[in-house]
């Protein structure tokens, strides 16, 4: 009521209870004494409107011609990624092989959806991971009929960094192919891990049989003027993503109904919601480059002299019984990979992203103090980069069929092809740093423990899994100690180890002990 009050002079008191009373019970107002001539009222707007959170939608050529500060444009990324969109703005829509359907039900063409990026990726603060409620079923048939994948939601804390891990591992092995002549075969390694050979016929033709750890559209070939790509793709579970662009461009159409410009045309109205330019480019350039500016992940470990203790003796066991094989405690990030650009030089370009060269490359300095903290520093050159992972693809099933761990669908061959429905049983080896506090746990989230998801490794990690079951209980209960103090930290905090109440913890002990 208190909205339309300075409408009450216009119409006198009638207005306002002409619903409630008949128009014979209200007096007339009194005549009107001449006065100066009223000021014109402000208007009020009735009904609805979108969701977008920016006053207009970012533009390239404002980028380029420096209207924003980095923390501008880091902010309205952080908009776009949290703000709940609705229907104005494009949200809810989906076309597949049946038509045009409604996202939200239980389960739609890409799996329960929702109206931001922040619905799911807020635990155990906001842009991590999601619990049991935010797994996503993905349907790449688009048919709304299973199987599905069952993918749980992973931390964008740190992803930066993994970008560029990955594309200087990728211009490694790039390097590698390109100096290898017909005839011969090269070994691939990059920072210290292997991806197995390359090889090439007499005929130059590329031979890609003893390649490790990548996916199957890296090792794509046509004939010897077709090389393989080789790109390390750090993103997805079973890593068919390359970049958080590519991310971005991907969820905001396959989760919220959100189509971007790059990806499907400006004008567009390709989901046939009635809202066409839903995302510039320039937002998704934003978007991108609020999640690569993320905190990193780091330690949480009490000051409990017994706990310090099964930490030392974790980390040790851990390494001692292989885990380390795949979950490599850090890999070294040189010639300046600290420093994220945007857009990444090996973004797919079908379906479209933004390529190199379209636009002017951004870039953000990952150790920077104006960045959210904790952050990683340079040291001689380099930044150690403690995400306890290689990069690698690795088949961690028992390859028999009925595994719930394997997947149904491979979505990293061409939907509804025979190996599209061979199923998925390679991984991306899991980041561990963050990983305590975000369950639940596996690909697919099934598991709430940490020792039910080191019990659930098989295959390649089966020996591995042996080895820790043949620990006495109290050093496999200090492998889980030591795991559980990797942890996403709180938003504010400064340090990457901190004790229990957040305080800065100097890690090693200084007392000696050594976990024997």
């Amino acid at each position: 009521m208190r909205s339309l009050m300075p409408l009450l002079p216009r119409f006198g008191r009638c207005f306002v209870f002409a619903s409630f009373v008949s128009a014979a019970a209200c007096s007339a107002p009194p005549a009107a004494t001449p006065t100066a001539p009223a000021k014109k009222l402000p208007a009020i707007v009735v009904g609805e409107k979108g969701a977008f959170p920016l006053k207009a939608h970012l533009e390239s050529a404002d980028i380029a011609a420096g209207k924003y500060t980095p923390a501008q444009f880091i902010e309205s990324g952080a908009d776009l990624f949290h703000t709940p969109f609705n229907g104005l703005d494009g949200v809810g829509v989906a076309k597949s092989k049946a038509g045009t359907v409604n996202r939200f039900v239980p389960i739609g063409p890409t799996g329960p959806s929702s109206t931001s990026c922040g619905e799911c990726h807020n635990e155990p603060f906001p842009s991590s991971a999601g619990l049991a409620h935010s797994s996503v079923a993905r349907d790449p048939e688009a048919d709304g009929k299973p199987p599905f994948n069952v993918r749980s939601v992973r931390s964008l804390y740190g992803d930066g960094l993994m970008q560029m891990l990955a594309e200087e591992m990728t211009e490694d092995l790039q390097a590698i192919r390109n100096a290898t002549p017909p005839g011969a075969a090269r070994p691939l390694v990059s920072k210290g891990i292997s991806f197995g050979r390359i090889a090439r016929a007499a005929d130059g033709s590329w031979i890609t049989s003893g390649v490790e750890g990548l996916a199957a559209p890296s090792l794509a070939t046509a004939g010897p003027a077709s090389p393989p790509s080789l790109i390390v793709r750090p993103f997805h579970q079973a890593g068919n993503v390359v970049s958080l662009r590519q991310f971005s461009n991907n969820a905001f159409n396959h989760h919220h109904g959100i189509q971007s410009t790059e990806r499907f045309g400006i004008n567009t109205d390709s989901d046939g919601d009635g809202v066409v330019n839903e995302m510039t480019r320039a937002d998704v350039t934003a978007v991108s480059i609020f999640q690569a500016a993320m905190a990193v992940p780091g330690r949480v470990i009490p000051d409990d002299p017994e706990i310090e203790e099964a930490v030392l003796v974790g980390e040790k066991r851990f390494a001692a019984i292989g885990c380390t094989t795949c979950h490599v405690p850090a890999l070294p990030l040189d010639r300046r990979g600290w420093v994220f650009t945007e857009p990444n030089p090996f973004n797919p370009a079908a379906p479209p992203n933004l390529q190199a060269g379209q636009a002017p490359t951004l870039s953000v300095d990952l150790s920077s103090d104006d960045l959210p903290q904790p952050r990683l520093r340079p040291s001689g050159g380099v930044v150690m980069v403690p995400a306890f992972t290689d990069l690698k693809l690795h088949d961690i099933t028992t390859g028999v069929a009925g595994d719930p761990n394997i997947e149904p669908l491979d979505m990293n061959q061409p939907a509804g092809s025979p190996g599209f429905f061979a199923g998925n049983r390679r991984f991306l080896t899991r980041k561990l740093w963050g990983a305590a506090n975000e369950p639940p746990f596996f690909h697919h989230g099934m598991f709430t423990t940490l020792r039910q998801a080191i019990k659930a490794h098989d295959g390649e990690a089966r020996a591995v899994r042996i080895a820790f079951e043949a620990l006495a209980p109290f050093d496999q209960d200090a492998i889980v100690e030591f795991l559980k103090t990797l942890q996403v930290l709180p938003p504010g905090t400064r340090d990457l180890v901190v004790d229990e109440r957040g305080h800065h913890k100097d890690w090693p002990p200084r007392s000696g002990r050594s976990g024997s």
